[in-house]
């Protein structure tokens, strides 16, 4: 693989893919293209940039021109870059559908239009919306719950209109919540973390049952790796850990890491206007290429904490 264009490769999740694509493909050139918007920082990537083989292109996605001149040149699209936070959803929903929803349709376009080999399109497990019991499986429809999720699902759409109409050899990779270093601190994990250290109450949604599954970074970079080594075009692949905890779960165990008193330390406050009380999804597609999770929570949380106690000073300014 000659050239491959990641977006949203300066973010968290984009962060650890780019490390593990520039450890495979070591000769391979790497552009990363990333709107720099809040929850991104040229430091998550800084080491792993070189001269004439890994670059940071600052752009948007629903900039068509800027999108049809990087995919002249890409072998493969990895698509990572979107909005991301649910609770930011309820506020400005129509931001979420254009990055999200026009975004990928415009960055399709320019990967067909330039013949791009092969697309890697990432989108959630939240597309299929609350799971009550079990789990999903790939081919089960879509049912989105907020304006996140809809504008997910909106994207995978168009992504399945290109398979179909233009045969365009995409892949559809949907993960469960992930986990991990250089996470921005508005998720659960790198909040409470933050919040703990900094001596600060806790603060949960509802009365913390929600019960969410957690996937470590780096595995989901090797299932990245995985459907683009392996993955059939035009198949959707579910990435997932069946380490499942209630939100008062994940303060408990960052508190305990901390050595403070959850209760007496946390704030409840209103729900969301609408929370899924459960996603759970099924990997069994994407195990049979050969993947599988290698990194749990409980074990990864000490060395996680330990990182954001070494970088305090990077997130304080947000509390």
């Amino acid at each position: 693989m000659d050239r491959i264009l990641i977006t949203g490769g300066a973010g968290f999740i984009g962060s650890h893919v780019v490390r593990r694509l520039a450890e495979v493909f070591p000769h391979s050139k790497i552009d990363i293209l990333d709107k720099m918007t809040y929850a991104a920082d040229g430091d998550n990537i800084a080491d792993v940039l070189e001269r004439g083989k890994r670059r940071l292109i600052v752009g948007d996605v629903c900039d068509y021109a800027l999108c049809f001149e990087l995919t002249q040149r890409a072998d493969c699209v990895v698509h990572l870059a979107a909005e991301s936070h649910v609770d930011n959803s309820f506020g400005n929903s129509l931001r979420f559908s254009q990055s999200n929803m026009l975004g990928t349709h415009t960055l399709l376009e320019a990967a067909r239009a330039n013949k791009v080999s092969k697309f890697i399109h990432v989108s959630t497990d939240e597309v299929y919306g609350e799971t009550l019991s079990g789990h999903h499986t790939e081919t089960d429809p879509l049912n989105p719950t907020n304006p996140y999720s809809a504008s997910k699902a909106g994207a995978d759409m168009v992504a399945n209109a290109y398979i179909h109409s233009f045969a365009m050899p995409i892949v559809i990779l949907r993960a469960n919540n992930i986990f991990g270093i250089r996470q921005y601190p508005e998720k659960i994990i790198p909040r409470f973390i933050m919040l703990g250290l900094l001596k600060k109450k806790f603060t949960i949604h509802g009365n913390g049952a929600h019960r969410r599954r957690y996937l470590a970074a780096p595995d989901f970079a090797e299932g990245v790796i995985a459907v683009l080594s392996k993955g059939i075009p035009g198949e959707i692949y579910n990435v997932a850990s069946d380490e499942e905890y209630r939100n008062i779960e994940v303060r408990n165990m960052i508190a305990s890491h901390l050595g403070i008193d959850a209760e007496s330390n946390t704030v409840y406050v209103a729900d969301r206007p609408f929370n899924d009380s459960r996603y759970a999804v099924a990997s069994g597609k994407l195990e049979a290429l050969g993947w599988k999770r290698s990194r749990r929570l409980a074990d990864e949380m000490a060395g996680i904490i330990d990182w954001y106690g070494r970088n305090v000073d990077r997130y304080e300014h947000l509390f």
